[in-house]
C-alpha cells in the first residue's frame, strides 16, 4: 500500500481509496473504486459539489480510467455526502446505480422536488426545544441539500441490494450486511473469502458515527445501532474500508469500543438531566457545548443524536417525557 497522490491511494487487490473533499469538520469521504472484468465499481461517490467533480475528474485522469470505465456504483446508504453525485456519476458513466430499496425510499423522501421533510425536521426540533432565532436556519440549512444531491437518480437505473443476499461485484461474491441506528437501509458488503468489509459509515475507526433521530423514521435509532453491532461481532474481517478516516484492522475491538461509547454518553446524560426536567435542546448543550449555535450543520446532527439517546433512555425506562407548562416543549426528567 502506498501514497501515490494526496488524494487517492491504493490498497491491496488494485482498489483505490479515493478521499472526496466535503465542506464540513470531516473534511473527505471515502470513496472506493475496485477493479473487475466488466469494469470499474464505484463505492460512494459523495457530495455534489464543484470541488468534488474536479476531484474525479483529475483522479480518473491519473489512473487512467475513463467515466466509461465504471460498470457500476454502489452507494452504502442515503446521507449526501455518499449519495450526493451518484446521479451524475450515472449520467457520466452509464451505469447502474445499486442499494437497498430502504435507502432509496429514504433520499425519495428526504431529497425529492417536492419534499416535506425539511419543514418535518425543523418542526420536531422546535418541539425538543430549538431556539425560534434559529428555527430559520435550520430550514434552510436542511432544503440546501437538495442541489448537493441533483441529478437524483431514478429507477430503472436504481437496482436493489438485499440484505442477507449475496451480490457478485469486482470479481467477487459479498454477502449483503443490513445495518441500522446511522441511516435506514444502510448495507455493508463483507467478502467473507478474502475477509474485507466495505463498511459506509455503520463502524468508523477514531470516531463514532452520527445516529440521529428524525421524524418519521426508526422510532428508536440508538437501539437498532447497537443491536446492528452486536449482530456484526464475529464477521470474518482482517481489514475494514469505511466511510470516513482510513481503513482498518481489529474490527471487533472497535465495534465494542463504539458500544462502550455509547454506555459513557447516556450515563453522561443522566447525570446531566439530574433532579430536575430539562428539554431534548438543554440537555443537546449541555452535552455538546452552546458553541454550536454558530455552526448549524453540526447543531443539527448534535441534536438528532441527542434525541436519539434521549428516546433509547424513555424506552428503557429510566427517562420520563414531560412538556412545558403549555405542551409545546417536550422534556425529560429521571423515571
Amino acid at each position: 500500500m502506498s501514497d501515490l497522490s494526496p488524494i487517492w491511494t491504493e490498497h491491496a487487490h488494485g482498489w483505490l481509496q479515493v478521499k472526496i473533499p466535503l465542506p464540513f469538520s470531516l473534511k473527505w469521504v471515502n470513496s472506493y473504486l475496485l477493479p473487475g472484468d466488466a469494469g470499474w465499481t464505484m463505492i460512494d461517490p459523495g457530495l455534489r459539489t464543484e470541488e468534488a467533480i474536479a476531484c474525479w475528474d483529475s483522479v480518473l485522469d491519473q489512473v487512467g480510467i475513463d467515466w466509461s470505465g465504471i460498470s457500476s456504483i454502489v452507494v452504502t446508504h442515503h446521507h449526501p455526502d455518499h449519495y450526493g453525485l451518484a446521479g451524475l456519476a450515472q449520467m457520466r458513466s452509464g451505469a447502474p446505480i445499486w442499494m437497498s430499496q430502504t435507502a432509496m425510499k429514504t433520499a425519495r423522501r428526504l431529497w425529492g422536488k417536492d419534499e416535506t421533510f425539511s419543514a418535518e425536521l425543523t418542526e420536531a426540533f422546535v418541539k425538543h426545544g430549538l431556539p425560534s432565532e434559529l428555527e430559520q436556519s435550520m430550514l434552510e440549512h436542511m432544503t440546501g441539500f437538495r442541489e448537493k444531491v441533483s441529478p437524483r437518480p431514478e429507477r430503472p437505473d436504481i437496482r436493489i441490494l438485499e440484505p442477507g443476499t449475496e451480490f457478485k461485484m469486482a470479481g467477487a461474491i459479498w454477502e449483503i450486511i443490513g445495518g441500522e441506528g446511522h441511516a435506514p437501509g444502510h448495507v455493508s458488503l463483507l467478502d467473507r473469502r478474502r475477509r474485507l468489509l466495505l463498511c459506509g459509515d455503520q463502524v468508523l475507526p477514531q470516531i463514532t458515527p452520527n445516529i440521529g433521530w428524525m421524524p418519521g423514521g426508526d422510532p428508536d435509532p440508538l437501539g437498532s445501532y447497537l443491536q446492528t453491532l452486536r449482530s456484526m461481532l464475529g464477521l470474518p474481517v482482517d481489514i475494514a474500508f469505511p466511510g470516513h478516516r482510513d481503513p482498518f484492522s481489529r474490527f471487533d475491538e472497535r465495534v465494542l469500543e463504539i458500544a462502550a461509547h455509547h454506555d459513557r454518553r447516556l450515563s453522561h446524560m443522566l447525570e446531566l438531566v439530574g433532579d430536575g426536567s430539562i428539554s431534548t435542546f438543554e440537555l443537546c448543550e449541555a452535552t455538546f457545548g452552546a458553541r454550536l449555535r454558530g455552526n448549524i450543520h453540526n447543531l443539527r446532527f448534535a441534536l438528532a443524536e441527542t434525541i436519539a439517546h434521549a428516546v433509547y433512555l424513555e424506552k428503557s425506562g429510566k427517562l420520563i417525557r414531560a412538556a412545558d407548562f403549555d405542551g409545546s416543549i417536550i422534556r425529560f426528567r429521571k423515571a
